[in-house]
């Protein structure tokens, strides 16, 4: 029997959106929009109506709950594009650079995904650490064993989260346990696209984890499941770490740059992820530009491993879709709010700015825009699916203190982003339902 309470219910408070897409330029204060005292109307996970609360208190049915969040600060859900879901719980573990760490860290923790009950207890971990810390929707890797990736889509399927996932392909270079062939990533990997991709807010990433561990012959497997299921997404790794770039030319010699392994096996294009993208020749930025292909910004995780500064002038200049990510486990929080902290920093080294609306953007509807689900989620457009988050701007003695000086609404919103934290989601709902909820915790 369903619940007619989670069929309809009616929030009232303060919103804050994008209501249009800002790439590749700066967003200004014509692309944001906010209601002091806004309203917003939701049927059966779906936003029937956004505005102020004098023109919609009328519009609310009258078995309809209304749940009100005063002195908060109500924002779409936020949208992870690049974190691992078998480095969960290695976050921060000391291991100098990238190769040494996956080494150390990396690989050991992914081993443990063959056994089925330890998969399902990491899923439910993983998606309730995304869920205190605000984060609606994420693009994740899962293990290269098949049942990482049924325990991930099974935990965020009964979440009712949208989530991109796939099983890892690797064929080489990495411990025997974790290594498939070119015909089982193929086989296994196809069997769980016809399993869970378009299942309700569930969608299938092919998933090579980057050139080093796979032969060309697995690449091409790929890119032969990317012109099979031609709607699938397609994530993995580009150009973050120095020696990792000598090892791809070291492994492919014919091959014109580190892009250029990836596009020739056919893995480009506008629903193709690749993490980092931070040490590019100019020639990948015009690939990246030609085939609409898609960067993750990963700024903890590129401080935390020592591997590069991303250039976001550059991708802009070059109308690159860019979407902000944690990359747990290298990434050092699962915090969005953290994230924008550290990528504010990685641009101010460069000379470059992430303005406040920039903030909110990246962290929202640019990351659905990077992901193709900005017809789907990002803001709150009526029509569009329901996840949101109520931030709480007076979570900590220090924030309460900042809260009472700030005099805008963008210093209001950047002070969330450099002092926020898990702490200060105080509500997470996903679909128009209450998932997560800091008071209770």
């Amino acid at each position: 029997m369903t619940d007619k309470k989670l069929e309809r219910s009616a929030i009232r408070g303060r919103f804050l959106h994008a209501k249009t897409v800002c790439d590749p330029s700066s967003c200004t204060d014509e692309n944001i929009q906010h209601f002091e005292d806004g309203l917003l109307l939701l049927e059966q996970g779906r936003i029937t109506f956004f505005g102020s609360w004098a023109d919609g208190k009328d519009l609310i049915p009258q078995d309809c709950p209304l749940h009100h969040h005063q002195d908060k600060l109500i924002v779409p859900g936020f949208v992870d594009t690049h974190l691992h879901f078998p480095q969960a719980a290695i976050v921060g573990g000391y291991g100098e650079q990238l190769l040494q760490w996956l080494e150390r860290h990396a690989f050991p923790a992914e081993k443990e995904f063959h056994d089925a009950d330890h998969a399902a207890d990491m899923a439910s971990f993983f998606l309730k650490q995304l869920l205190r810390n605000g984060t609606t929707t994420a693009s994740a890797f899962c293990s290269v064993h098949a049942i990482s990736a049924s325990a991930l889509f099974e935990a965020a399927e009964h979440t009712n989260m949208r989530l991109i996932a796939g099983k890892v392909m690797m064929d080489r270079n990495a411990p025997a346990e974790l290594l498939d062939t070119p015909q089982t990533s193929y086989d296994q990997s196809k069997a769980l696209i016809e399993t869970f991709h378009n299942r309700g807010r569930l969608h299938y990433a092919i998933t090579p984890r980057f050139a080093p561990t796979s032969t060309a012959e697995q690449l091409a497997v790929a890119g032969a499941l990317k012109q099979e299921f031609p709607d699938v997404y397609m994530q993995t790794h580009l150009s973050e770490n120095l020696a990792e770039i000598q090892w791809v030319k070291e492994l492919f010699p014919q091959r014109e740059n580190y892009l250029d392994v990836y596009h020739h096996h056919g893995l480009t294009g506008p629903r193709s992820i690749f993490g980092h993208s931070i040490h590019l020749e100019n020639q990948e930025y015009d690939r990246f530009q030609e085939t609409d292909s898609v960067m993750a910004f990963c700024p903890t995780s590129n401080l935390f491993l020592g591997s590069g500064l991303f250039d976001m002038k550059k991708a802009r200049d070059h109308k690159i879709r860019v979407g902000l990510a944690t990359d747990i486990g290298g990434g050092t929080s699962y915090s969005m709010l953290r994230t924008l902290a550290e990528a504010y920093k990685v641009l101010q080294l460069q000379g470059q700015n992430l303005s406040p609306w920039d903030a909110l953007y990246a962290a929202t509807l640019g990351g659905a825009r990077a992901l193709s689900m900005d017809h789907l989620i990002g803001n709150f457009d009526v029509g569009k699916e329901a996840d949101f988050v109520v931030l709480d701007p007076q979570a900590t003695t220090l924030q309460a203190k900042q809260y009472k000086r700030v005099d805008s609404l963008a210093d209001l919103f950047f002070s969330l982003v450099i002092l926020g934290d898990e702490r200060s989601i105080s509500h997470t709902y996903v679909a128009g339902r209450l998932v997560h909820e800091q008071s209770a915790q």
